[in-house]
């Protein structure tokens, strides 16, 4: 082809996308971003993290109005479910945030081109639109950054209405009396509580004998014992093996994971949450001849490169966490690297957060790696019953870990369950970003009171001197 007119051309307007088409915008780079969805912002924004939180942040109010506020005196009227003004505000919040991304593709002069972005050749790009018109781009560097997609579970057909995926049950129309959620992890906990708090009689069946696999096991049952006492129940060590639509609800076939008798089990609704998988389809890699690993990840070097040189990929698609703040920071940096700069992503400070109440963070290794790995560490605890905001907020459920190396004191890791966790987990990032010790993070102000004296005593618990405990 000619001289590229593009230095940049992103594939994927998601939060991995979209960042890396803004940083290396910023940084000079003539850069476009193709976008198939119609509307910016990737899975994340419209149809995962965004719409799920206002879902969250909505039941939780809900919840608190009818249950939660008498205690402190506040009283209320006949409490009242409108499912679908709840629905209209997640919509409304998600409509605003994709033209804000909109907005600011046009704020730095990034082209914005909406279709399906395909390999056609080193520096080569198809583009189809919605109407299959077919357009050509050229570019120095390709961006790969189309997400994921909702695992499939064999024998259980997903058809969005009784059977559903994540999308499907940020959007239903009405309280299902029962759902079942197959998956214990991060989404379907979240989405599961959404619909506990609205009124579902909700079991989570899960294959592994616990749920949130990769927590620290101990939050993981502490965890489980919570969302227990709010009404949700466990079936672990359970495979899925099958099911059954009908007019009226779901049979669904389970049975032990190691093997016995199959049980049938009967909801409303059933929810399939058991994980995601890179969303590589149309995207000619095996035109290109771009290698995938056994998972059907994209490989990538330490820039971010694939084996064709000029086509790189960030974010899902990629080994590591599925996690739009992951995918951030992964196209900032290769950004940063295509302009000639030292972009640079640590792995070992990515947070994780389950938007749950009481919500629950971890940043680091869990007890188990460190053991696993023969690291000698210590271990300072804090229970949030023992912290005066936490009571005043009548918000003590929980407790803060940290986890420091037994020698140095280095901060390894960390692990929250409590209110506001996944706010409060950022200190401990921050703490390890630059290398620091639970002393520094001891012996750092915290105000009081906060949430975060939490933490401080935590930090102080490591060397055995916690003041409140």
């Amino acid at each position: 082809m000619a001289e590229a007119p593009y230095d940049v051309v992103v594939i994927g307007g998601g939060p991995g996308g979209y960042v890396c088409a803004i940083r290396a915008a910023q940084l000079g780079l003539k850069t476009a971003c193709v976008e198939r969805r119609g509307a910016l912002g990737g899975t994340c924004l419209n149809i995962g993290c965004i719409p799920s939180k206002a879902l969250l942040n909505a039941s939780e109010k809900y919840l608190e109005a009818g249950h939660g506020l008498a205690a402190l005196g506040v009283k209320t009227g006949k409490l009242g479910l409108d499912l679908a003004a709840m629905m209209g505000h997640k919509d409304k919040v998600v409509a605003e945030l994709t033209k804000g991304v909109e907005f600011l593709l046009k704020k730095n002069k990034i082209d914005y081109i909406r279709g399906a972005g395909s390999l056609i050749g080193p520096g080569a790009i198809s583009v189809t639109d919605a109407e299959g018109a077919e357009t050509e781009l050229a570019a120095t560097h390709i961006v790969l950054a189309t997400g994921s997609d909702h695992m499939d579970l064999a024998g259980v057909a997903i058809d969005e209405k009784r059977i559903v995926s994540s999308t499907g049950a940020l959007a239903l129309a009405e309280v299902p009396k029962r759902l079942i959620v197959v998956g214990g992890g991060y989404i379907g906990l979240e989405l599961g509580s959404v619909w506990r708090r609205l009124g579902s009689e909700v079991r989570v069946v899960e294959f592994l004998d616990r749920i949130v696999p990769g927590m620290d096991g101990e939050i993981a049952k502490n965890f489980q014992r919570v969302l227990e006492k709010q009404g949700m129940s466990f079936q672990l060590s359970t495979k899925v093996t099958g099911a059954k639509t009908a007019r009226n609800g779901v049979e669904l076939s389970v049975e032990p994971a190691q093997g016995g008798e199959v049980e049938t089990l009967e909801a409303d609704i059933v929810l399939v949450a058991i994980g995601r998988r890179p969303y590589t389809e149309g995207l000619g890699l095996e035109r290109v001849g771009v290698e995938r690993d056994p998972a059907g990840r994209i490989r990538v070097d330490g820039r971010f490169q694939t084996n064709i040189a000029g086509i790189h990929a960030i974010g899902d698609v990629i080994e590591g966490p599925m996690l739009a703040h992951k995918a951030e920071e992964e196209g900032v940096a290769l950004a940063e690297m295509l302009a000639g700069q030292s972009g640079h992503v640590n792995y070992e400070t990515v947070p994780g957060i389950v938007y749950t109440w009481p919500e629950v963070a971890a940043v680091g290794k869990t007890e188990e790696q460190l053991k696993e790995a023969g690291v000698a560490y210590a271990l300072g605890k804090f229970a949030f019953a023992a912290n005066s905001r936490a009571r005043a907020n009548a918000e003590a459920e929980g407790f803060v870990k940290i986890l420091a190396d037994a020698k140095t004191d280095r901060v390894l890791g960390a692990h929250i369950i409590g209110p506001h966790a996944g706010t409060l987990i950022h200190e401990v990032v921050l703490v390890m970003e630059f290398g620091g010790s639970a002393e520094d993070l001891a012996r750092s102000f915290h105000g009081h009171p906060t949430l975060n004296e939490a933490v401080k005593e935590a930090a102080l618990a490591v060397a055995g001197r916690a003041i409140h405990a």
